[in-house]
């Protein structure tokens, strides 16, 4: 009896221990998957995602995020982009703010306006968004025709104007600009309309002028200069610079000679077309994809690419610049 009781004993000992060494009582495997007490290191080395925020597949956004996502696949070992069509500026900040993106295109406008939580971000404010640089001129031309009698932006006061729809960038920076002359929208007639409507309002004298945004030369704009005589408002150089010292994110621009039928160059200003990138992108990352793009313009077929330089990257940025990038251009020697 007494010796099965003992051999009982030694049973339940053994079965106690592969229960032990079952629930890790024992030293951990290094390769098994257990907690060998050094932490999740070997994460670093793994792929970086990169959803990239474009626009329409007909707008310049999402042919350029092609390009950009093709540029840091070839360039980034550690990197893994793509491009997808969205909404465009509003709608990537938006997507950027709940953190379901990395990488976005967006005019330098619309970026400041979600940075300061103003305009259509007003008690939305974005702050995790950061520059990478800005891309090319997107220009803001107010059109009207030649026998118009409207030379400057002074002389918009009491014309029927087109500012753009209530919110929109276009509508922000037309009362920015008026601003800067002394005017506001209550010294015109403003109507919102969108591009096309607005070039057919000038033609049909229903308008007298209107502000548009967007790359030149502009289809719209070239459709009306095809059946009328086109003037693109010129702007003051001193309320040029009045303009950028209050609004930083706005850059002189030119609309050349030759554009709609144009006799001579035309003094104008330019919101700029942008490329951001989250604040939570660590600096090494962010420092390889503005390297890469920067570096690699030469791949870059669209013909907003001969635009896209290191060198004009800062113009009119507006928001903070990613340390990432910053680094960057702090080695080529550009600073804002």
């Amino acid at each position: 009896m007494e010796k099965k009781k003992w051999l009982l004993i030694l049973v339940l000992t053994f079965a106690l221990s592969m229960l032990l060494a079952a629930c890790g009582g024992g030293e951990a495997d290094p390769d098994s998957g257990g907690d060998s007490g050094e932490g999740d290191s070997a994460d670093s080395g793994e792929t970086q995602f990169l959803s990239v925020l474009t626009g329409g597949t007909e707008g310049t956004y999402y042919p350029l995020g092609g390009t950009f996502a093709q540029i840091i696949n070839d360039n980034l070992d550690n990197a893994e982009a793509n491009a997808q069509s969205t909404g465009a500026s509003v709608e990537n900040m938006k997507t950027m703010r709940d953190g379901d993106a990395e990488l976005a295109f967006t005019q330098t406008d619309i970026a400041a306006y979600a940075a300061e939580g103003s305009v259509m971000f007003e008690g939305d404010q974005i702050d995790n968004i950061q520059a990478i640089g800005t891309l090319y001129p997107e220009t803001i031309q107010i059109v009207t025709t030649a026998d118009s009698g409207i030379e400057t932006v002074a002389d918009l006061e009491g014309k029927v104007v087109s500012v753009g729809a209530p919110g929109s960038g276009t509508n922000a920076s037309a009362t920015d600009i008026l601003e800067v002359y002394g005017l506001s929208m209550d010294d015109i007639e403003a109507r919102d309309l969108d591009f096309g409507d607005s070039t057919s309002g000038i033609q049909d004298g229903t308008i007298d002028a209107a502000f548009i945004t967007s790359g030149t030369p502009t289809g719209a704009v070239e459709s009306l200069a095809a059946t009328t005589d086109v003037n693109i408002v010129r702007f003051d150089e001193e309320k040029i610079q009045e303009l950028i010292d209050a609004h930083p994110y706005y850059a002189e621009d030119t609309i050349k000679e030759g554009t709609y039928d144009l006799e001579e160059d035309v003094k104008t200003v330019a919101v700029q077309a942008m490329l951001v990138t989250s604040a939570d992108l660590s600096e090494d990352l962010v420092y390889d994809v503005t390297k890469a793009i920067f570096e690699n313009t030469d791949q870059i077929s669209h013909p907003k690419g001969e635009f896209i330089s290191a060198d004009t990257a800062l113009d009119g940025v507006g928001i903070d610049l990613h340390p990432g990038a910053k680094k960057y251009f702090d080695e080529k020697g550009i600073e804002q």
